[in-house]
């Protein structure tokens, strides 16, 4: 059984920087993507960003380039991303998503992936 679980969420100020953690368990190969969305109650999710095994292309949503960075460490089945010059408009849940896939390039839309965490708390005061 395949499951993911996150880690890092919290209260920051603005201007703040701050780690998101995602791992899977329970893939038998090591060719998959990684994504994370956010979403509050009401709005639509949000591709945030994401990356393909080989950890050289990540992609990132217009609103948080420059500002977030994802990693992978492919052989541990994990992936961070790291969220820096953070501002209350990035007030949300953030999901990591798991997609296998022997294609390094990684998709942005949520209906892609086949994995999904429980979603982590992030909050931006001013």
């Amino acid at each position: 059984q395949i499951h993911v679980s996150e880690s890092g969420g919290g209260l920051v100020q603005a201007g703040e920087s701050l780690t998101l953690s995602c791992r899977v368990d329970g893939l038998r190969n090591t060719y998959y993507n990684m994504a994370w969305f956010r979403q509050s109650p009401g709005k639509e999710r949000e591709w945030v960003g994401c990356i393909g095994w080989s950890g050289k292309n990540p992609r990132y949503a217009g609103s948080v380039k420059g500002r977030f960075t994802i990693s992978i460490d492919v052989p541990e089945f994990a992936a961070e991303l790291r969220m820096n010059s953070l501002k209350v408009a990035d007030t949300d849940i953030y999901y990591c998503a798991v997609k296998e896939s022997s294609y390094d390039w990684c998709p942005d839309g949520d209906y892609e992936y086949n994995y999904w965490g429980q979603g982590n708390q992030v909050t931006v005061s001013s």
